[in-house]
């Protein structure tokens, strides 16, 4: 994979835009759009898009758990699905 193919410059994306969504679509790598030789945006396929942000979402809440063990703000197994049982017990009362 050669990322210097996936940078373009802004009046590339004007001209060629439908070339370039193609480009995105199948190779499913995300293009890198310059404006006076700098990165200003990146282009990328929605499947990809979603599929990161799920990776994002995944990680955060890892994160968050990690966090949670070393404070302390733990149950046991025992006690999560003793609530769950009271939880279900209470709804169908």
């Amino acid at each position: 994979m050669n990322i210097t193919n996936d940078i373009k410059p802004v009046t590339y994306l004007k001209s060629r835009a439908a070339d370039l969504l193609n480009q995105i679509n199948e190779t499913q790598r995300p293009v890198i759009i310059t404006q006076n030789g700098e990165p200003r945006a990146i282009l990328q396929d929605p499947k990809s898009y979603e599929n990161m942000r799920n990776a994002i979402g995944i990680l955060k809440l890892i994160s968050e758990g990690e966090a949670d063990v070393r404070e302390g703000r733990v149950k046991s197994q025992g006690d999560v699905f003793i609530d769950i049982e009271n939880g279900l017990k209470a709804n169908h009362k």
